[in-house]
């Protein structure tokens, strides 16, 4: 049976920043199925190429990470969405956890510590569609 690979979609203003976070996907279970450059570019290609993951940078030009993780999540709730920042502060944080973040990866970022983050917000919403999801019936024994 063959699983099924996440699409990715990366959003980030920093043309390296996307060159390593695509090379860092690359080979592993991941399909990086697009990239954008501002917060508007990723709010219309989440509607365009539906991905399942979009790490997303927090500070943007046009629009910023926090208000398109906004428009994404009104768009499509049970989307996983993963912050980048260079400046973790507690409010940026704390907004982004309200606003349905999945998760944070820090600039500057390693392989392993991507990885492990995209790897657990991507179980933790499996868990919970499958949850979700009524069991399968079982036929009656005679």
């Amino acid at each position: 049976m063959a699983r099924h690979q996440p699409k990715v979609l990366i959003v980030d203003d920093n043309d390296l920043m996307r060159t390593l976070l695509r090379g860092m996907l690359r080979g592993e279970e991941y399909q990086v199925v697009g990239e954008a450059r501002n917060g508007i570019q990723a709010v219309e290609m989440v509607q365009k190429i539906k991905p399942d993951i979009v790490c997303l940078d927090v500070m943007m030009p046009e629009m910023d990470g926090l208000e398109a993780l906004q428009a994404m999540k009104q768009a499509k709730p049970d989307l996983i969405v993963v912050m980048i920042t260079g400046n973790p502060s507690v409010e940026n944080v704390q907004e982004s956890i309200q606003h349905g973040a999945a998760g944070f990866i820090v600039k500057p970022f390693n392989t392993a510590k991507v990885l492990d983050t995209l790897s657990h917000a991507w179980s933790h919403m499996k868990a919970i569609k499958e949850a979700e999801e009524p069991p399968a019936e079982t036929p009656a024994e005679s």
